[in-house]
């Protein structure tokens, strides 16, 4: 069988049963939730635990924050919402 970059790299991302990229790729996350999930996994196994959840945050947070805005958007382009949408568009974002 050939060799492929699967069987290769860092063991802090080949300890599992599933490498994290093959989880992100069969989940199709994009790029941000990707990185959450890398840095999550190798939380422990390199370097500084702290510093690999707290990268994950940040990219989680981007990723909220890139969908809230997103969702502002569809609200001030739909002009024929009803008061009862709003209503619930607003306590969607009073989290």
């Amino acid at each position: 069988m050939a060799k492929t970059t699967s069987d290769e790299g860092p063991q802090y991302y080949r300890r599992g049963s599933i490498q994290p990229w093959n989880f992100i790729r069969d989940q199709e996350l994009n790029f941000h939730l990707g990185n959450v999930i890398k840095y999550v996994c190798r939380a422990g196994h390199k370097y500084d635990d702290i510093d690999d959840l707290e990268k994950a945050i940040h990219y989680l947070k981007n990723e909220v924050e890139f969908r809230t805005s997103q969702r502002v958007q569809e609200l001030v382009q739909c002009k024929e919402l009803q008061d009862s949408q709003i209503e619930a568009y607003a306590k969607e974002f009073d989290r």
